[in-house]
């Protein structure tokens, strides 16, 4: 006899009860919940990287000596000159920072906007499909009252 430890069990939504249903339906709110601002986190640093691909776009000869402004964090910059049009120190991470030349880091930054691309894509199936579930079970809940209201409404 095979065993079935350890995978989920499937259970037909249209044989719980109301309280049951409603129970299911507020745990698939708050996936959806998360799944939607995991989302929205992923635009954010899509957005960041397209941001820091115009930043190293800027870096060129033309620029030369002059002054910009360097950011030491997301709100604080600093002037500073240009010297070195070439190469740029990108963050990589974690704190950690490298130094490329414009087109590697062109390169890197674009690989990461790629790799977010393919995870906001898997997860925007991954919500299709829970708000695909959260319909079907609402359905099966407005199903249920009908049938609730019209057996009560016979009895008396």
């Amino acid at each position: 006899m095979a065993s079935t430890a350890g995978q989920p069990q499937q259970i037909n939504v249209a044989d719980l009860d109301i309280s049951q249903l409603a129970e299911v339906k507020r745990q698939l709110e708050e996936e959806l919940a998360h799944l939607t601002n995991s989302f929205g986190q992923l635009k954010q640093a899509q957005a960041k990287f397209k941001s820091c691909i115009e930043s190293v776009q800027q870096v060129n000869a033309a620029n030369q000596n002059k002054t910009v402004l360097v950011p030491l964090t997301s709100s604080l910059y600093v002037p500073g000159k240009l010297r070195d049009v070439e190469n740029v120190i990108i963050d990589i991470g974690t704190g950690y920072y490298v130094q490329k030349n414009r087109a590697q880091a062109v390169k890197h930054y674009e690989s990461k906007i790629e790799y977010i691309k393919d995870n906001l894509d898997t997860l925007q199936g991954t919500i299709q499909k829970k708000q695909d579930n959260m319909g079907y079970l609402v359905n099966v809940i407005q199903s249920k009252l009908q049938t609730q209201a019209s057996g009560s409404g016979n009895k008396e």
